[in-house]
């Protein structure tokens, strides 16, 4: 469908009126700046690529067989660690492939449908989060009801609504990016199409373009940054009028891998499209973006199941399983 949609837009390989050839490719610069360690990077990337694949399949794969994490809250982790896979199986491959090949050519189709995949899947992981910020207050500032509130259609709706939510406005926002003229450099001085790149290669009024990226980055993660936020601060609140400090200790506990997903995701997602134009660097950009599209999920597994008893403990049995 994205296939279709996309090449009825697709540019053609003609002069215009202007004598300005548009572009029909691209070319990701990624990392040609450093043209001496192209193999250890793409050894580093590679080893990064097999961690992030076996760390989140791991928690998929216990928190299925596990009895013990058969709750709403792992069932959330189960879908942010697909959904990690799916994310960054967008952007690494590709990586890959230029570093083994030096071929850093991609077709504009390619690329279109590369950054309308990584900003429905950016989207859902920021909706994800905040789901599971949800979870995490209806748990501890509401046990009595979060059996009865959180009931397995909930979860399977909230889940669906994360991952299906940002699909319509995504695709119309990669529409509108590839609708403007390239006819200047097809050079993206970046390590995967992205937006703020791609508009800086337009020649033409890109003001629109910057406004609607403005609105849906505020949609879709100041909005959800800040309802996350909200439910930690009630979460705080409760877990500071507790009596028992094992059980001040405990709650905390569970919501402190959360957070720290939260801040590394949301505080890199947010410098890179909140930021005014002007202050734009592609090297900021592109460490910027390793954060959000490598960094988190290759920490993802660690931070859930180094920080957390029930996951330990089905990791353990799980392996041992496999060993006897």
């Amino acid at each position: 469908m994205l296939n279709s949609l996309f090449s009825q837009m697709l540019p053609r390989d003609q002069t215009t009126e202007g004598n300005l050839s548009s572009v029909v490719a691209f070319v990701l610069l990624g990392f040609s700046d450093l043209p001496n360690i192209q193999g250890f990077l793409f050894g580093i990337f590679f080893l990064i690529y097999m961690s992030i694949l076996i760390g989140n399949g791991l928690i998929i794969i216990i928190t299925r067989v596990d009895s013990v994490l058969q709750t709403p809250m792992y069932f959330f982790i189960a879908n942010f660690s697909s959904l990690e896979i799916c994310y960054v199986s967008v952007t690494l491959p590709r990586i890959l492939v230029n570093l083994w090949t030096q071929d850093r050519s991609i077709s504009w189709l390619g690329c279109a449908t590369q950054m309308c995949f990584f900003l429905m899947l950016g989207a859902t992981e920021c909706f994800l989060l905040a789901v599971m910020a949800y979870d995490r207050y209806v748990a501890i500032c509401n046990p009595l009801h979060y059996p009865l509130i959180m009931n397995h259609k909930m979860c399977v709706q909230l889940a669906v609504g994360a991952w299906l939510s940002g699909i319509p406005v995504q695709i119309g926002q990669t529409c509108q990016v590839f609708s403007l003229p390239f006819c200047g450099s097809n050079q993206i001085n970046h390590f995967f199409c992205d937006i703020p790149p791609l508009i800086k290669l337009a020649c033409g009024d890109t003001s629109l373009n910057e406004m609607c990226v403005f609105v849906v980055a505020i949609l879709f993660v100041m909005i959800p940054f800040l309802f996350i936020l909200g439910s930690y601060v009630k979460i705080i609140s409760t877990i500071l009028k507790l009596s028992s400090a094992r059980g001040r200790s405990k709650a905390f506990s569970t919501c402190s891998s959360h957070i720290i997903v939260v801040l590394l995701f949301f505080g890199s997602a947010t410098i890179t499209y909140l930021r005014p134009k002007s202050n734009h660097s592609a090297r900021t950009d592109k460490m910027l973006s390793l954060f959000y599209t490598i960094v988190t999920p290759m920490f993802n597994p660690l931070i859930y199941s180094l920080r957390n008893k029930d996951v330990k403990t089905a990791l353990k049995k799980l392996l041992l399983k496999k060993t006897v």
